[in-house]
């Protein structure tokens, strides 16, 4: 891919059914969740940043830029989206969230190929079931839009692509891609099952 992809890793949420502790900081299977995220996405693109709106001199200690929402308030996933999409210069941005750590090793790839195919600005990523709205590839231009969304008290992601041109990307050949650690019950069911 001759174009230019960073990727923002969302770990800028509260955590409620985590019990407030910061998910991307959980250890799992000896290291922070985050980490596995990081091993998964950072050989497909040019640049990582990390959303995080607490913990951030831990994240900091990754090496990677972390950028807390611009916006206070805790105002979900759209705010870390559009404060990435104001701190890149690259052709396409690629959003994950920090508690999936078995995303596929060609997803920017494969998602990248259904953006061409379709000319599209917004890909999302769906295990062949579910689409999966805080796994996207977008068009960074789209940020004042975004903002005009989150502006209008509007939170819901999917609410927003819909607004555009997007194309869905199936990930039905890795059913477990997408599989996210929302409890301490799903972090014992991926570590036994790494």
């Amino acid at each position: 891919m001759s174009v230019q992809i960073d990727a923002v890793i969302l770990a800028g949420g509260m955590a409620r059914r985590m019990g407030g502790i910061d998910k991307g900081l959980v250890e799992l299977s000896g290291k922070p969740m985050i980490a596995h995220t990081i091993a998964r996405v950072q050989p497909q693109v040019d640049r990582i940043m990390i959303n995080a709106n607490r913990s951030q001199a831990q994240y900091a200690e990754l090496g990677f830029d972390v950028l807390s929402d611009q916006e206070s308030g805790y105002l979900g996933p759209l705010a870390g989206m559009v404060t990435a999409m104001n701190n890149t210069d690259a052709d396409l941005l690629l959003v994950v969230p920090c508690d999936s750590p078995m995303l596929p090793t060609d997803l920017c790839e494969r998602m990248y190929a259904s953006l061409k195919e379709a000319d599209a600005d917004i890909v999302v990523a769906s295990d062949g079931e579910h689409h999966q709205p805080v796994v996207l590839l977008l068009k960074p231009h789209l940020k004042d839009s975004m903002q005009a969304f989150l502006d209008a008290g509007d939170r819901k992601i999917f609410l927003w692509y819909e607004q555009h041109k997007y194309v869905v990307t199936s990930f039905a050949d890795q059913p477990n891609a997408f599989v996210n650690v929302n409890t301490l019950e799903q972090k014992l069911v991926i570590e036994n099952a790494k």
